[in-house]
């Protein structure tokens, strides 16, 4: 893929970070494989606005939100049952949701290069 055409551009959120992690982890894959990684990646990403609402619902409504998305639910039950920490946990992962979402991206984004290369043989 040329900078022209790169797909991951499509993302207004990207980090920096995010976007050198992606285009090192996708180096190695053919065309395809990267058309095929992008689908997948693009289907499992969650964007840091994201998290930032789902963290607000924890004051509203939910605590936990954010950690439940994220696949950690183990710490989703603790925000649940305790109430985000009593709301200090709450406003921990407000002030932290870009690494929160840049740890996830960066899971999904293995996940993704790990199917992409048992789909996609060349």
């Amino acid at each position: 893929m040329n900078m022209y055409q790169d797909p991951y551009m499509t993302f207004s959120d990207m980090t920096s970070e995010e976007m050198g992690f992606l285009q090192q982890a996708t180096n190695a894959l053919s065309e395809k494989q990267k058309q095929y990684f992008y689908m997948v990646y693009s289907g499992k990403r969650r964007s840091p606005q994201e998290i930032l609402i789902f963290t607000l619902l924890g004051f509203i409504c939910i605590a936990g939100v954010q950690r439940f998305i994220t696949g950690q639910t183990v710490m989703g039950i603790f925000f649940l049952i305790t109430g985000g920490f009593c709301g200090i946990g709450t406003i921990v992962d407000l002030v932290n949701h870009r690494n929160i979402a840049t740890e996830y991206n960066q899971k999904m984004a293995y996940e993704s290069f790990q199917i992409t290369k048992m789909a996609v043989q060349e």
